[in-house]
């Protein structure tokens, strides 16, 4: 079972109220206790094909249908939930995960976040496997406000599991993947350094200085969630990821302007590359 590194107290009877379950009106053990892998978007579709398990998409039922804030999928042991976008977002999701995984007895659970990011100094199209995610000003930590103190937390991710993914890469070599910082931010604009949002209050020297900065300390990409969600996974125990794909790179432009076949390309690198580590990790993984 996943174990929690805080003193934590759970009730038996619990409301899972933004996925729309709970323990008196679900039977969690029986719906989720084989999960061993979950994704933090949408990628059950994806996975069943690779896994070659029975039914299709259209089979497919959404678990959280009683609620229009997140989308939760199960097939064989992979859950694939949306967390929606930013801090915040991705923070009330995983409080409901975690207790989810408990109530459901789950254990040996690996958790990765897969989605897009804006690159630094790397070509679109690119991976990157986030070792530490850090804040603004480039520090490894995520700071939080519990009650009126302000609460920081490591953001630390598995090294071990981060090699294996990067190991699991090399069957994929059209694309480049990487293991690096990832820089969270509050916001997707003048909190990433753009020019192009309703306001900005700085030059294109100013926001190519920063970027650059970032750059030599190691940060690659720039996203909003891995922070909160190396934190909580951290403190909760749980082998946690992050594996982004790049859609431009920042030292060169502030707008995704690729075309839309090429985006969606993109964003299938991420499934791939996770999709052989679940099938290395189940024992399934037979290259072509």
């Amino acid at each position: 079972m996943i174990y929690f590194n805080l003193i934590v107290i759970l009730p038996l009877l619990n409301i899972l109220y933004h996925l729309d379950l709970g323990t008196k009106t679900h039977n969690l053990p029986a719906m989720f206790g084989d999960v061993k892998f979950q994704q933090n978007e949408g990628f059950c579709a994806f996975i069943r094909k690779e896994l070659g398990l029975e039914g299709s998409e259209e089979d497919m039922q959404d678990i959280c249908t009683g609620t229009d804030r997140y989308c939760m999928y199960k097939t064989g042991p992979v859950l694939s939930i949306n967390h929606g976008m930013g801090i915040p977002s991705i923070s009330i999701m995983l409080h409901e995960l975690i207790k989810l995984l408990y109530y459901a007895k789950c254990y040996d659970v690996t958790i990765i976040r897969i989605g897009t990011s804006g690159g630094i100094g790397i070509e679109p199209g690119s991976i990157v496997i986030t070792d530490t995610a850090v804040d603004s000003f480039f520090k490894p930590q995520f700071e939080q406000i519990i009650l009126d103190t302000v609460v920081t937390q490591n953001t630390e991710l598995d090294k071990e599991l981060a090699e294996e993914l990067l190991k699991c890469s090399k069957e994929v070599p059209d694309f480049p993947t990487l293991i690096g910082h990832t820089m969270c931010t509050y916001d997707f604009y003048e909190g990433q350094g753009r020019l192009d949002g309703a306001l900005c209050s700085f030059s294109n020297e100013k926001k190519l200085d920063y970027l650059q900065r970032a750059y030599k300390t190691g940060i690659r990409n720039i996203e909003m969630e891995s922070s909160v969600f190396a934190a909580m996974c951290g403190l909760c125990g749980l082998k946690a990821a992050v594996v982004c794909v790049t859609l431009l790179n920042r030292l060169e432009c502030d707008q995704i302007n690729l075309p839309r076949e090429v985006l969606l390309e993109y964003q299938q690198h991420p499934q791939k590359l996770i999709s052989i580590f679940i099938k290395k990790r189940l024992g399934r993984y037979n290259p072509k």
